[in-house]
């Protein structure tokens, strides 16, 4: 039994909504949400209040209003939750080095080891929990199972302020009648084609022969029916032992819908640019540039292209976004535009012998120290200015 890994999920409750609720006691017990700055943003988060009235995180600020007329709203500060975020994760690592960040509001903890120092799994989650009380003014839901996905499972299941512990053996009777659509993995549409097969739950989904899912999802058929069995065999990644980032991307909402080019690729240049000293600050290359359009109608399209050469270049990123949103008729106007570099790799790219790469490497890297110390856009290129 000592080979079975114990597993919690925490997560915060309505993390952005709560850390304002902390700072401003006044919102406590009425609908609030928190969003971005523009009036054409969306809801970030949404207090308890808030969501009998169908607000829900991604819900455009103006249905939000139409549905709940007294809803108050919060403009975001990114800072001041990355910052509550960070003192909450080393209260974490204060009772397992294990410790992966998923999201800034939710962390998987592995305290198998730890149970040797700190008495049984209820011991710790309640210990996490009085310390993220006392320390930060907020709840948390906790999940406590032999795996991630049913760990992640009990927290969501006993929110707000929730504790859940999954034991081995209670896996079968948790799953007979849940719904598909309650595991992480399984979105509406998922779930949609599951129950064109007549599979409602996960009981039935650890039922269902391999060889149909297989027919009908592929290789993800081995995976949806591990899922309906609690089976998950996915590695908890250590914060301090982080894989290696896929893709480095920016997007936008614009202050209004627009088909100007100017003002379309006035914003490609910026979200380049923004890509780019990312990508130079993490200390990465890449070599496929995507294209995220959005119109007013809400129908979004992607498009990418294939570099010859690896970039990290704003100048560079944007020529071929550019280049991308030129080959493509747009019939409506804009309301999103996003940037993207995939097929990464770090520092160490191979340099071509008759280009004066070092030199540009060099100017870049002057103009990032400028613009850090300075400010975004206070040395930046002359094209659309």
């Amino acid at each position: 039994m000592r080979n079975e890994r114990t597993i919690f999920h925490i997560d915060m409750d309505a993390f952005f909504i709560s850390v304002e609720e902390r700072d401003r006691p006044w919102i406590r017990g009425k609908p609030a949400a928190v969003c971005g700055s523009s009036s054409r943003s969306v809801i970030t988060s949404a207090n308890y209040q808030a969501r009998p009235f169908g607000i829900h995180a991604g819900m455009s600020v103006k249905e939000a209003k139409r549905r709940c007329p007294s809803l108050i709203l919060v403009e975001g500060d990114h800072s001041k939750y990355t910052e509550t975020a960070s003192r909450i994760f080393t209260i974490l690592k204060g009772f397992t080095p294990l410790v992966e960040v998923a999201s800034i509001d939710e962390a998987y903890l592995d305290i198998t080891d730890s149970l040797l120092l700190f008495c049984s799994p209820l011991h710790i989650a309640q210990g996490i929990k009085e310390r993220i009380r006392k320390e930060e003014g907020l709840t948390c839901s906790i999940g406590i199972a032999p795996n991630k996905m049913l760990a992640k499972l009990g927290s969501r299941l006993k929110k707000p302020d929730g504790l859940m512990v999954i034991h081995k053996e209670e896996i079968g009777e948790i799953l007979k009648d849940l719904p598909v659509e309650k595991l992480h993995g399984i979105g509406p549409k998922l779930a949609e084609s599951l129950k064109s097969l007549g599979i409602f739950t996960c009981g039935e989904l650890g039922r269902t022969p391999l060889t149909l899912l297989t027919k009908r999802f592929g290789v993800i058929g081995e995976r949806l029916k591990e899922m309906g069995l609690g089976k998950d065999e996915t590695p908890l990644i250590p914060f301090d032992q982080k894989e290696e980032a896929k893709s480095i991307g920016h997007s936008v909402t614009l202050e209004e819908d627009t088909l100007d080019p100017q003002k379309l690729k006035k914003v490609l240049f910026q979200l380049s640019e923004k890509v780019s000293r990312r990508m130079r600050k993490e200390g990465y290359y890449g070599k496929r540039v995507t294209l995220t359009v959005r119109y007013c109608d809400f129908y979004t399209l992607t498009k990418q292209k294939t570099l010859s050469e690896e970039t990290h270049s704003g100048s560079e990123i944007f020529r071929h976004s550019l280049e991308i949103f030129e080959s493509l008729s747009h019939p409506k106007p804009i309301r999103l535009l996003g940037v993207t570099v995939s097929l990464l790799r770090k520092e160490g790219v191979q340099l071509s012998l008759f280009e004066k790469k070092e030199k540009r490497e060099s100017l870049l890297k002057a103009m990032d120290r400028i613009n850090d110390r300075f400010g975004d856009w206070t040395l930046t290129w002359a094209g659309l200015y």
